[in-house]
């Protein structure tokens, strides 16, 4: 046996009929900035896409913004939203300043039940379908990212 300086590692093999482990005998690269980003990326939808949407609903929730709405789920059901999701009702909270309803209470607008069950379905596709590329992206340009990301860990 040759002796390199640099030992084998398992690396994961996608085929037709599930996942095998093979060794490679190459260095591991050293992960770039951007590698680890799009890494942590998709850490973070992985684990997303584990969490179930609540099917149970609890009581209405009286709500003023968006983001107050976001909080209250987050309280009452123990769950993170995702980061688009929080981004997304940051934007919509946003979109209500200048217009004539900007100071009334959202609950009075939109029905607290019409409005828990949207941010669920929004949700649901954020988990689902986002590609963690993207959300590198924009974690990228945006250096306060992890204020969007929630801190809460909820039991698999």
């Amino acid at each position: 046996s040759s002796s390199s300086s640099y030992s084998s590692f398992d690396v994961e093999v996608q085929v037709n009929d599930g996942t095998k482990n093979v060794a490679v005998d190459q260095p591991p690269k050293e992960l770039s900035s951007d590698g680890l980003l799009i890494r942590k990326a998709e850490i973070y939808q992985e684990y997303m896409k584990q969490l179930p949407i609540p099917t149970q609903r609890g009581s209405v929730i009286p709500f003023t913004t968006w983001m107050g709405l976001g909080r209250s789920i987050k309280q009452l059901y123990g769950q993170p939203l995702h980061y688009l999701t929080n981004i997304l009702l940051k934007q919509w909270d946003h979109s209500r300043v200048g217009s004539e309803d900007e100071h009334r209470p959202l609950d009075i607008i939109v029905h607290p039940c019409k409005a828990e069950a949207t941010v669920w379905l929004v949700e649901e596709l954020h988990r689902q379908t986002s590609s963690h590329h993207h959300m590198a992206k924009l974690w990228q340009s945006d250096p306060m990212h992890h204020a969007f990301i929630d801190s809460i860990f909820p039991q698999l």
